[in-house]
């Protein structure tokens, strides 16, 4: 049986609050960040998620290990106090951030350098265009 096990944790990164959805499936981490602007409220973030969740641009998959469940619901809730007093994102979680702004930037690149073939190509053309017409008009 497959299993997927996701995170979410909204920190203050200056001058906005940011959410990070971590989501583990098959040992694999895939990470998206999601910008909020002014501190979200919990139903603001439950709205957010059951919303928008299907949306969201995950990171490239990074091999992590994988924890079992089952354990202590004392050890659970203080492992989310900690989690809750310490702010940030972990280095895998910012490491598969990473490798997904590259993958943005290089579709960006790809889209834009098409663009500017396209518009040379245009302008090409419309030049061609022109000077059909002089030669025509002798």
């Amino acid at each position: 049986m497959d299993k997927v096990s996701g995170k979410l944790t909204v920190f203050f990164e200056k001058p906005f609050w940011v959410g990070v959805f971590e989501r583990v499936s098959d040992g694999k981490l895939s990470v998206c960040k999601v910008t909020f602007g002014a501190e979200p409220k919990d139903y603001e973030i439950y709205d957010f998620v059951a919303k928008n969740y299907y949306r969201l641009r995950f990171s490239l998959a990074v091999a992590t290990g994988v924890k079992e469940a089952g354990r202590n619901p004392k050890r659970v809730q203080r492992e989310v106090r900690k989690q809750v007093e310490n702010t940030g994102i972990g280095t895998k979680s910012q490491h598969a951030l990473k490798l997904q702004q590259e993958q943005l930037k290089t579709e960006r690149k790809i889209v834009s350098r098409e663009q500017r073939e396209a518009e040379k190509q245009r302008q090409f053309e419309l030049k061609q265009h022109k000077k059909k017409e002089k030669h025509r008009g002798r």
